[in-house]
């Protein structure tokens, strides 16, 4: 008996994700759930230099001055509730130190720079086609870091809109990474402070826009994390107690989906070494002076040496 619908996923065999490949997630808080998926296993990998972006124009402009070593100056920065912060970037850069916010925005736009131009992979998840225009300049902003209202002009970005960001963005990069692959994917996070009906036009516009872009003859593709969640775990069990955020349960179902669709399968046995150190190193001992403990800890330490003789990038927090 068959009590579940299965999205039909396929092996990417076209450069798929190993212990070589060096990876760079964007995006809505989804990525940072697959991201931490990706450091646990220690892959490669690295997220959000600028914090979590919800909407297709924040990545666009965060790649643009990455790209162009956008320098930040005071122009670029605001004080509001005793914090600096960017109009541009996630609140978790925003700090009390004026001199801090921007050291902090030029370090991590050199390193969004250099992730851009090595990283073999890019995993873009849009979050929101909802985005706020600050009346002042005009600009669209990634966050508006709890700015009053009456300051913004809400918007709905519409398909066409999104598609010309998401093209620009594909432009911008393969301009300096040619052979890097690009995974877009959707939020499965419904924003439901827009509104029910509002949420659903904004996922139909990002899913419409995305589809218009993706072509795997030139390494642009989707992963259907929305889908999944929405079809597949159509339970209020596989969210959170909010009812918005998918929980830990959905999170590794996606990220099990992620795995068979995106990762080489030479990769498997590396990831269940990994999985057995951390464990090892996460294992709290009854009695941590015990003979049978101290031999547990060689044989991880083993399995350590081991791992570190393949991939001498790889580190472990003892």
């Amino acid at each position: 008996m068959i009590l579940q619908t299965q999205i039909p996923l396929k092996k990417e065999a076209y450069n798929p994700i190993s212990y070589t490949s060096k990876i760079l997630l964007l995006g809505s808080c989804f990525s940072e759930n697959i991201g931490k998926k990706l450091a646990y296993f220690k892959f490669q990998s690295s997220q959000n230099p600028f914090g979590i972006l919800f909407h297709p124009k924040a990545i666009e402009t965060l790649i643009t001055n990455a790209i162009n070593e956008k320098e930040y100056t005071a122009e670029d920065i605001f004080f509001l509730n005793e914090r600096w912060h960017c109009f541009e970037a996630h609140s978790s850069l925003s700090s009390p130190n004026k001199e801090e916010l921007l050291c902090n925005l030029n370090q991590q736009i050199k390193v969004a720079n250099k992730q851009l131009h090595q990283s073999t992979h890019l995993i873009i998840t849009l979050g929101t086609a909802w985005v706020y225009r600050f009346i002042e300049s005009g600009t669209i902003v990634a966050n508006c870091h709890k700015t009053p209202q009456k300051k913004f002009l809400k918007e709905i970005l519409s398909v066409d809109e999104i598609t010309e960001s998401l093209e620009n963005v594909i432009s911008l990069i393969k301009s300096i990474n040619k052979k890097i692959t690009i995974t877009f994917t959707v939020s499965p996070v419904r924003h439901l402070k827009d509104g029910f009906i509002q949420n659903q036009q904004s996922k139909s516009h990002l899913l419409a826009a995305v589809h218009q872009v993706t072509e795997t003859r030139n390494r642009l593709h989707y992963f259907p994390s929305y889908e999944i969640v929405m079809d597949e775990l159509r339970d209020y069990r596989f969210y959170t107690e909010d009812m918005i955020h998918p929980n830990k349960t959905a999170i590794n179902y996606i990220w099990e989906k992620f795995i068979c669709s995106w990762i080489s399968e030479n990769s498997f046995e590396t990831m269940k070494e990994i999985e057995t150190i951390q464990r090892g190193i996460n294992h709290r001992p009854f009695n941590p002076d015990s003979q049978q403990y101290n031999q547990f800890l060689k044989s991880i330490t083993r399995k350590i040496i081991t791992i570190k003789e393949q991939y001498s990038f790889i580190k472990f927090d003892l």
